[in-house]
């Protein structure tokens, strides 16, 4: 078990073994629920998505419609840095 203080502002610092252990890094998001009894769950918050979510994102955005085939292998053959 792990003792936390809290701070004058109600403020918790979750040391990195405990950061660690739910797999959150920088940045990222943790989920706090409240249970019974005084108690609370920590869990590190996923990002939620579905696969339509995707839909359209290699849209050629100067002419709005999507890329060919071959378009798209035009693209792959000049390399990552668009290369010409």
């Amino acid at each position: 078990m792990s003792t936390l203080t809290v701070t004058a502002k109600g403020q918790v610092t979750l040391r990195k073994d405990l950061l660690e252990h739910l797999g959150v890094h920088p940045g990222e998001k943790i989920t706090v629920d409240k249970l019974p009894d005084g108690r609370i769950e920590v869990k590190a918050a996923r990002p939620t998505g579905k696969i339509s979510d995707v839909f359209g994102s290699l849209r050629n955005k100067r002419k709005g419609k999507s890329l060919s085939i071959e378009q798209m292998n035009e693209v792959i053959a000049r390399g990552w840095a668009g290369k010409r």
